[in-house]
């Protein structure tokens, strides 16, 4: 009984907490589910509701009546902007969708921040319902009694909308079969925007009820984001009852779970969110058909380029078959040896950067050469997604996983007097490839959204151990005032700026170097033709799953290098810089290249380091919002990447996102078939529809070169 006492009031706390979260979560599942749209700007229409319902809030019922409607009525109209934001990439998969909503996110954020200020706002109640009252002997607010009352309403108002009126059948007809719904004479655009705005409107009415429980402040979205995103996976997306069992657990696990086990809480949904996502996995279907192809998006740039390819003259690319024919009249056999015009045009890119890097200590100050460094760093874990995302198929989320183990490594080895620099690297991309064989099988059987989820999880749960092993981490604090790292054995710790970015640019070239090697050697061919062809790979004996898994654990050691790069450059190292928001931009980055460049994912790093750090440092307080509209511009003015621009006249495949080989559910104009390619692609989490790589244009700086034709079947190639 004193058991029962002691948890009685945390329980029904996490019964509170939970059904807030559900509530959120009902908008996000309906948005993804029905809609097609993977919304993670979804936290900061919660605190649109929040912030407008605090400010709006003065003790009395008129005051939350009217907090209540504009905050709905905010995010309502937030969510229809979403809907009009997102049409145009609803051919492009919900990689674009993320990056997109993510942007937003940041771009909603900061203006929350300057328009209603950074501190956490105060939430007045109406008299009644800011006292307690008597639960089994224990005093318990009244406003959060009142709430789940009003939770467990909407829950059933929810289902019988969906379920038993005509609105509802429009909307899962909009999710199953939107040419049908049109051939009933329903737009299915405007059930696309009816859908987004109810889910918004949702989101901010959890944010007005729910201020006095999470309270709107800085970090109030994320939380939310996340903790919703679990939900929705737990759930499912088929039944706002699971949804509500999955949220009330959660809810519980935040509050109970704490009280019980603090030392557990912290991993405890997130493990529950990947071991369910790498369940479903298990039990689906691999992508048969690959991990699909890229169907054809709107690309102004592109269009420009075809405007003016008949007005302005191209560059003459040198003959291959040129090149050989005069090799053969009487050229020594060391000259026959040497490049051809051709290598060395696909090679000016690299030489030119490589120059340009060279040149900066002689250009920067120290401030910006030390940005040059981290941004080198950053490249590197950038390259890592980039051969996971653009050549293995696998987009992900989680990168900053291995990334934070190598760092955390160089970090430890250097506070215990390991200061030499190659062992450093050695070692922390050793342990960084180790981790990476650990989870790789829970991330390689899944495809798409579902590879998305898992490696967020996989990251998340990272975070969590990084906050909580103090004694390795230092927590929340970080590590500091470890000794400097030697660049080679018996010399001195490197301080200066530009010795660390010397360093820093041997390591880059020396990586990216090898992994250029290796991507176009017939073992990069050969998981290009993992991602293009899977299912005529399987056919032909070749061990798809052991190319998947060599591909994300050389991945994780290239990840592991440069977390340890970026602790040797910066001599700290805080939570924040192995966090989600840093996945994101190395996504970003990879974007802004083009998913199959290995130096556009380096020239995307610089680009996000200079905006966040540099830019942003000439308007203060304004970097989320800079790189908000970095997020959006690339979206949206380089669907294929910066290696594109290069190839985008050629033949070849395309540079862009890796998109599904279905239309988002529900969006308008998005087929239920197959697209481009006619290969179907593989289910995702929760039955939504997964994102499938691209083949990306044949381009000059690791690329992919074309899949080798798989050998008769039984007979695979070691």
């Amino acid at each position: 009984m004193e058991l029962l006492d002691a948890h009685l009031v945390p329980a029904v706390d996490g019964v509170a907490f939970g059904l807030l979260l559900f509530v959120v979560a009902a908008g996000l599942s309906l948005a993804f589910g029905t809609a097609g749209v993977l919304n993670l700007s979804h936290g900061t229409l919660y605190a649109i509701g929040a912030y407008t319902g605090a400010e709006l809030s003065d003790g009395t019922w008129g005051g939350l009546a009217l907090g209540l409607a504009a905050g709905t009525a905010a995010a309502c109209v937030a969510g229809a902007g979403l809907s009009a934001a997102t049409a145009p990439l609803a051919r492009r998969g919900h990689l674009a969708q993320a990056l997109l909503t993510f942007g937003l996110a940041l771009i909603g954020g900061d203006l929350l921040i300057q328009f209603f200020g950074a501190d956490e706002l105060p939430v007045h109640v109406p008299e009644m319902l800011d006292s307690s009252v008597t639960l089994l002997g224990h005093r318990y607010p009244a406003y959060r009694l009142c709430f789940i009352v009003m939770a467990v309403l909407l829950a059933g108002f929810g289902t019988w909308v969906l379920t038993r009126t005509r609105m509802g059948a429009a909307v899962r007809a909009a999710a199953d079969d939107p040419q049908m719904l049109a051939a009933t004479g329903h737009s299915p655009r405007a059930v696309h925007t009816g859908v987004l705005a109810a889910a918004g409107a949702l989101a901010g009415a959890a944010g007005v009820l729910g201020a006095p429980i999470i309270g709107p402040g800085p970090g109030t979205s994320e939380n939310v984001l996340m903790l919703s995103l679990v939900v929705v996976v737990l759930g499912g997306l088929r039944s706002l009852w699971a949804t509500f069992a999955a949220a009330v657990a959660v809810g519980e696990v935040q509050t109970l779970g704490v009280s019980v086990a603090p030392e557990l809480a912290p991993y405890l949904l997130f493990a529950a969110m990947a071991a369910v996502l790498v369940l479903r996995s298990r039990f689906a279907e691999p992508a048969g058909a690959g991990h699909g192809s890229e169907a054809s998006s709107p690309d102004p740039v592109a269009r420009l380029r075809g405007l003016l390819a008949g007005r302005l003259p191209g560059p003459k690319r040198p003959s291959v078959r040129l090149d050989r024919l005069r090799r053969r009249n009487g050229s020594p056999e060391w000259v026959n040896r040497l490049p051809g015009r051709a290598a060395w045009w696909q090679a000016a890119p690299l030489l030119v950067l490589l120059g340009v890097l060279i040149s900066l200590p002689a250009l920067l100050d120290a401030y910006s050469i030390s940005l040059a460094g981290s941004a080198l760093a950053l490249g590197l874990l950038a390259v890592s997604v980039t051969v996971l995302t653009g050549y293995a198929g696998l987009p992900t989320l989680g990168q900053t996983a291995p990334f934070a183990v190598g760092a955390y490594a160089t970090a430890n080895l250097a506070d215990a007097g390991w200061t030499v620099g190659p062992v450093q690297l050695v070692l922390s991309a050793l342990a960084a490839a180790v981790f990476a064989a650990v989870v790789g099988p829970a991330v390689i059987r899944a495809r798409g959204t579902t590879v998305l989820m898992i490696t967020l999880a996989i990251g998340e749960l990272t975070g969590a151990v990084v906050n909580q092993l103090k004694s390795v981490t230092g927590g929340a604090d970080g590590l500091v005032g470890f000794p400097a790292t030697q660049a080679l054995w018996g010399g001195e710790g490197m301080l200066e700026e530009s010795e660390l970015y010397n360093y820093a640019l041997v390591v880059a070239v020396v990586a990216v170097a090898l992994t250029l090697l290796v991507l176009r050697s017939p073992a990069g061919k050969l998981l290009t033709g993992t991602r293009g062809a899977e299912a005529r790979m399987r056919a032909s004996g070749h061990p798809v799953g052991r190319y998947l898994l060599v591909a994300h654990v050389c991945a994780g050691a290239l990840a592991g290098v440069g977390g340890s790069l970026m602790v040797t450059v910066q001599q700290y190292l805080s939570p924040a810089d192995v966090g989600f928001e840093i996945a994101a931009f190395a996504l970003l980055a990879v974007v802004i290249g083009g998913t199959t460049s290995v130096i556009g994912a380096l020239l995307g790093a610089g680009l996000i380091v200079a905006t966040r750090d540099w830019v942003a440092g000439s308007w203060p307080g304004h970097g989320p919002l800079l790189l908000g509209v970095l997020f959006v511009a690339t979206v949206y003015v380089l669907p294929r990447g910066l290696a594109g621009l290069r190839g985008g006249g050629s033949g070849g495949g395309q540079s862009g996102p890796p998109s599904d080989t279905t239309g988002a559910p529900g969006a308008p104009g998005a087929p239920g078939t197959s697209g481009a390619s006619g290969a179907p692609g593989s289910s995702g989490a929760s039955g939504a529809p997964g994102i499938a790589a691209t083949s990306g244009t044949s381009g000059s700086d690791g690329q992919p070169p074309s899949a080798p034709a798989p050998p008769p079947a039984g007979k695979a190639s070691p």
